[in-house]
Parts: structure tokens; C-alpha cells; sequence
């Protein structure tokens, strides 16, 4: 088994993310549904169309991990759209990271995550923004971890059910007060 990679996608990509977008939502969210309105929602926010827009999109990006020939996750940024006072236009978005059920764990989410807000601070700090399902505690945690809190919560529909959804944000400050830490910590041992 080779190493897994960790690329930006670029346009050819869209068939494959699409597919892969799809396969791990109903992963992880199918129990959740009306058949009927997981189809529907499938085609309305999984579509090989819609992607190849956010591939296009020069606000967005889009990364691929693969391994072997195989994708097995993906992570999709761009600025916030998420119903919170406190967006403005500067705010960006972690707006979708997944992975394969039979390839989570390992470390490799860490690294997705790293990419992502990299490019998310790429052109200086600003507030990042996440939502995330009420019942994922393990993602909340991780998220945690890496200097998220609480802002909110919104109702995120699939046809007849609503479900209840946090608004997670770490602020532009914090990504800063980081930055100089991990430059302070360089330098003394240096």
C-alpha cells in the first residue's frame, strides 16, 4: 500500500469528488433520512455540475486525498455562508472534510485539516467558520482542539427533517496569537 496523497483538485476531479462527496454523506448521514429526501438532496448538493462550479470558483478550493489509485477523502473551503450576525465577507468556511468510513482514523484528517486552514489564512488571518451536526461529539472535540467554539446553531434541512447544527468559529486573534507562538518557540530553539 502506497503513501496517501493530499492534492488540490482541479477540474478533471469533479466526477470523481462528486462520487466520493455522495458515498461518504450517506456513510455517515443516510440513517438519518427519508429515502425519498436523501435522494433529492443527493442531486441537489452532490451533483457533478455543482462541483465542477466550486472547482471553478477562485474563492473556493477543493482538495483530494487518494491512495493506491483510490480517493478516499476530500475537503471543500471557501468563504462563509453559514446563518450567523458575526460573518461578514472575510470570513472563511471549512465547508465539508470527509473521509472513507473503511480509511478514517490514521492521522490523515489531522493533515486534510492542516491543508485547508492553511489555505484558509493563506492571505493573513481572518475568522474561519465550521458547522457541524449537534451529535458529532468526536468532530466537535477534534475541532476544539484546534481553537473552535461555540458560536451558534442553525437548522440544516434534508427535505422533511431538520436537523440541529452548530456554528463553530476560531477567530482571526487566535490564529494570530498562534502563529506568534509557534514563531516565539522557532526561536528559542534556535
Amino acid at each position: 500500500m502506497s503513501d496517501p496523497v493530499i492534492r488540490r483538485a482541479g477540474p478533471a476531479d469533479a466526477p470523481v469528488l462528486a462520487a466520493l462527496a455522495e458515498r461518504t454523506f450517506v456513510d455517515t448521514f443516510a440513517h438519518l433520512y427519508h429515502p425519498d429526501d436523501l435522494a433529492a438532496y443527493l442531486v441537489e448538493a452532490y451533483s457533478v455540475e455543482g462541483t465542477a462550479a466550486d472547482l471553478a470558483d477562485p474563492d473556493k478550493a477543493l482538495w483530494l486525498v487518494e491512495q493506491d489509485g483510490e480517493a478516499i477523502g476530500y475537503a471543500l473551503a471557501g468563504p462563509c455562508g453559514l446563518p450567523h450576525a458575526d460573518v461578514t465577507p472575510a470570513c472563511g468556511e471549512l465547508k465539508r472534510i470527509y473521509f472513507r468510513k473503511d480509511r478514517q482514523g490514521g492521522g490523515l484528517g489531522k493533515l486534510l485539516f492542516g491543508e485547508v486552514m492553511g489555505w484558509l489564512q493563506s492571505k493573513g488571518p481572518r475568522d474561519v467558520w465550521i458547522g457541524v451536526w449537534s451529535e458529532n461529539h468526536g468532530a466537535q472535540r477534534f475541532y476544539a482542539r484546534h481553537g473552535f467554539e461555540k458560536a451558534g446553531e442553525y437548522g440544516f434541512r434534508v427535505g422533511r427533517t431538520v436537523d440541529r447544527e452548530f456554528i463553530l468559529r476560531r477567530t482571526a486573534e487566535s490564529f494570530s496569537k498562534q502563529a506568534s507562538n509557534t514563531a516565539e518557540n522557532k526561536h528559542n530553539f534556535a
